[in-house]
C-alpha cells in the first residue's frame, strides 16, 4: 500500500481533534511516567477491518508521516521534536487478520476501533482533574456463555487435540453489563491492581479500554526483543503456589507457548539469538499467582514495526498451537469477539516499542462495559476447572469495575 493510499484512509476514518476528547490525564499504558501530565494529543488514527488494507503498514506509515520513524527498529532513536510518541493498540482480531485467519463472530462493543494509534506532544503541565461525586452505577453482569456451554467448548478442543488437529487451544469467554455514569473513573482503577504492568486508559469517541495487564506481548528496545508470556494459574496462597510449580499439566503447556513465541521470535530475528532468559518464573497478579518466562532476541536487520506485528500478534499464550490452526478453531467456538482483550496495547517511540497484552482488560461503549477472560485448553484439561479459572481471572477486574 503506498503512503497516498494511506493518507486517503485515513482522511477517511478521519483523526480526531483535541477538542473532542474527554478531559482526563493522559494514562497510556506503558507511556513515560514523567510525561503523562504534560501530552497533549495531537493526531490520531483509527482503522477497522472493514476498511481493508493492511493495518500494520498503515500504523508504521502513519506514524512515519508524524516525526516517529519505527522503519528500523535496530537504527539508533534521534531526537524527535515533533511528537513524544504515540499510543498504539491493536485488536486480538486485527492480528487474526495479519495472520490470515479472519474472525467472523459478531464484535460485543463495535463501536470500539481495531487499530488506533494516538500521538502526542507535550504542552503545559496539567493539575489532576478534581474528583466529581458524580453517581456510578453498574448493572449485572450477563456471560455471552453459560458455564455448560463454556465447559462444552473446552471440550471440544479436547477432541480437536485427540484427532490431531491442534495441540492447545485458548478459549475467551465475554460478559457484559449496563453501566449510568462515567465509566472513565472505573476503567482508570484497574490501572492500580497489583502486577498491572501495563496499567491505563485509552479513549476515543464512543468508547474507552482499561487495562490491567501484566503480561508483554512485545518490546523492541535499541534492536533487543523481549516477549513474557504468562501461561499457568493458581489462587495466591502458599498450597496454590506449590500446586503451580508442581503442575506437569500446566508447566507443559506452559512450555508449549514457550516453544512457539521462541518461533515467533525466529522468523525476525538475527539468526541464532533467540534466548530463553528465565522459565516458569512464579510471579503475582492481584489473587493469582502465574507463571511468566522472559524470551529475547536481537532484531533482524532493517527490522520495522509492521513486520514486528506480523510475527507476534496476536500473542501465542492466547492463541494456541500451531497458532493459525488455534485462531482456526477459536472463530469456530467463541460465540462472540474478543474485542478489546487478547490484542496490543502500549506506547510506542523511535528506538523502543512496549506493548502489553489486553488480557485482565475491560472496555466501555455507550451502553454497556464489557469484560473478558479465558485460559488455554489442553488434552487434561478438566472442563469445570477451566470454566472456574476464568472466573477467577476477570473477579478483580468486575470487583474494581464496581468500586469494591
Amino acid at each position: 500500500m503506498s503512503y497516498g493510499k494511506s493518507t486517503e484512509r485515513m482522511r477517511k476514518i478521519g483523526p480526531y481533534g483535541v477538542e473532542t476528547l474527554p478531559q482526563v490525564l493522559v494514562d497510556v499504558p506503558a507511556a513515560p511516567p514523567a510525561c503523562r501530565d504534560t501530552l497533549v494529543e495531537r493526531t490520531r488514527l483509527h482503522w477497522r477491518r472493514a476498511d481493508g488494507g493492511d493495518p500494520a503498514l498503515l500504523a508504521e506509515e502513519f506514524l512515519a508521516a508524524h516525526g516517529l520513524d519505527l522503519r528500523d527498529l535496530n537504527r539508533p532513536a534521534a531526537h524527535t521534536p515533533r511528537a513524544c510518541g504515540a499510543a498504539l493498540y491493536l485488536s486480538a482480531a486485527a492480528g487474526a487478520h495479519l495472520a490470515g485467519v479472519p474472525t467472523t463472530a459478531p464484535e460485543p462493543a463495535p463501536t470500539l476501533p481495531d487499530l488506533a494509534v494516538v500521538i502526542y506532544d507535550h504542552g503545559p503541565t496539567r493539575a489532576p482533574a478534581a474528583p466529581h461525586d458524580a453517581p456510578w452505577w453498574l448493572g449485572p453482569w450477563t456471560e455471552s456463555w453459560t458455564p455448560e456451554q463454556h465447559a462444552a467448548a473446552v471440550d471440544a478442543v479436547r477432541a480437536a487435540i485427540g484427532r490431531g488437529d491442534i495441540y492447545q487451544t485458548n478459549l475467551v469467554g465475554h460478559a457484559a453489563a449496563p453501566y449510568t455514569g462515567d465509566p472513565l473513573p472505573a476503567l482508570r482503577r484497574l490501572g492500580a491492581l497489583p502486577g498491572a504492568r501495563y496499567g491505563g486508559v485509552l479513549t476515543g469517541e464512543g468508547w474507552a479500554i482499561g487495562c490491567a495487564s501484566p503480561e508483554t506481548l512485545i518490546e523492541a528496545h535499541h534492536g533487543q526483543l523481549t516477549t513474557r508470556p504468562i501461561k499457568g494459574t493458581r489462587p495466591a496462597t502458599a498450597t496454590g503456589h506449590a500446586e503451580l510449580l508442581a503442575s506437569a499439566k500446566e508447566r507443559a503447556e506452559h512450555i508449549m507457548i514457550v516453544d512457539l513465541e521462541r518461533n515467533d521470535l525466529a522468523r525476525i530475528a538475527r539468526t541464532g539469538t533467540v534466548t530463553v532468559d528465565e522459565l516458569f518464573a512464579v510471579r503475582r497478579w492481584c489473587d493469582l499467582w502465574q507463571a511468566e518466562s522472559t524470551i529475547r532476541a536481537h532484531a533482524a536487520d532493517g527490522l520495522g514495526l509492521a513486520d514486528l506485528l506480523r510475527a507476534t500478534c496476536p500473542g501465542g499464550s492466547v492463541t494456541g498451537a500451531p497458532k493459525l490452526a488455534a485462531l482456526t478453531h477459536i472463530a469456530a467456538a467463541e460465540p462472540v469477539g474478543r474485542g478489546a482483550s487478547m490484542g496490543a496495547l502500549g506506547w510506542v517511540t523511535p528506538g523502543h516499542v512496549d506493548l502489553g497484552l489486553t488480557i485482565r482488560t475491560a472496555a466501555a461503549d455507550g451502553d454497556a462495559l464489557h469484560t473478558w477472560a479465558g485460559g488455554g485448553i489442553t488434552w487434561d484439561s478438566d472442563p469445570t476447572a477451566e470454566v472456574a479459572e476464568a472466573a477467577a481471572k476477570t473477579t478483580p477486574v468486575r470487583a474494581t469495575l464496581t468500586g469494591r
